[in-house]
């Protein structure tokens, strides 16, 4: 190992992004407690296989992103983000695009139980969500170079895990999970324009068309309050909605940490600014879904 390689748990560890995983897991635990609160049941296994397999998915859209960002000259020596293990030269891209090839592999077997659980709306899902892992750094339009990143993060990230999960413990989907995945996957979608506004310079010298780079630092800036303020009317939209449903009103504890992390974003200048408005805004949406969760099961 050369002296300016690092070990391989600190390669391992910025290969798979571990600070984006909440993303991941936060819809799945919104969407396992409305479920329990609609059917009345707790299924913890069926919880667990899909938040592994939720996670297997983000790792290998995160390691698969890495590769491709390296490959397609968008991740340069230059770069103001966190460190890619590719662009750095500690691995080479066959070999973080085989990482994320097995990780993808290991979500689908763990995907292959929630369809016997679930039936073919749950074979739809684990077949999108993985479609969408790909698509998001590869084939003829990326989503990651274009405007729809956050549309696609509110959509995965947000409705369509969130509804998986009421429908495998409810089996259906109505509007409560609609309205709660929506909320959910508004502040995962901030935690994209966050890392789209810092990268907005490179990005644009790369060839890219994202939101950030469509609206502006000071758009963003504005569409980052609107989505974190709309998150919280959605808690509250949920909890007058239905009585049953009241609970979700305790996510509105973290309009607080709503608060910081829109001044922190508005503030942000230099990339360790930014970063540390990605770390508070992942936090938003771990504690508003958790906080809910907690809600629903309790009240």
């Amino acid at each position: 190992m050369s002296a300016s390689r690092p070990p391989w748990t600190v390669i391992a560890w910025h290969a798979i992004r571990p600070r984006t995983l909440p993303l991941s897991l936060s819809p799945v635990i919104a969407g396992a407690a409305l479920g329990w609160a609609e059917s009345g049941a707790a299924r913890p296994g069926v919880t667990l296989a899909a938040a592994l397999s939720a996670l297997a998915i983000q790792v290998g859209t995160n390691l698969h992103n890495d590769a491709a960002d390296t490959l397609n000259q968008t991740d340069r020596s230059d770069r103001v983000g966190p460190p890619r293990v590719t662009a750095r030269g500690w691995m080479t891209p066959g070999q973080v695009l085989a990482a994320a090839h097995a990780a993808f592999a290991l979500s689908v077997l763990l995907g292959l139980w929630l369809v016997w659980q679930g039936g073919w709306p749950i074979l739809l899902i684990g077949a999108l969500s993985v479609l969408a892992g790909y698509a998001y750094s590869a084939g003829p339009y990326p989503i990651s170079r274009g405007p729809f990143g956050e549309l696609t993060v509110i959509a995965f990230f947000g409705m369509i895990a969130v509804g998986g999960m009421v429908y495998l413990h409810a089996g259906a989907v109505g509007p409560p999970a609609i309205l709660l995945g929506l909320t959910i996957g508004l502040p995962a979608a901030a935690v994209l324009l966050v890392n789209n506004t810092r990268d907005l310079e490179g990005d644009r010298r790369a060839g890219r068309r994202t939101l950030a780079i469509r609206i502006g630092r000071a758009g963003a800036v504005r569409l980052y309050g609107i989505l974190l303020a709309a998150a919280l009317m959605g808690l509250a939209g949920l909890a007058l909605a239905d009585p049953g449903l009241r609970g979700a009103a305790l996510g509105l504890l973290s309009a607080p940490l709503v608060w910081r992390a829109w001044r922190a974003f508005a503030a942000a200048r230099a990339p360790a600014d930014f970063n540390a408005a990605l770390a508070r805004t992942g936090a938003v949406q771990a504690v508003m879904a958790v906080t809910a969760a907690a809600g629903l099961v309790m009240v």
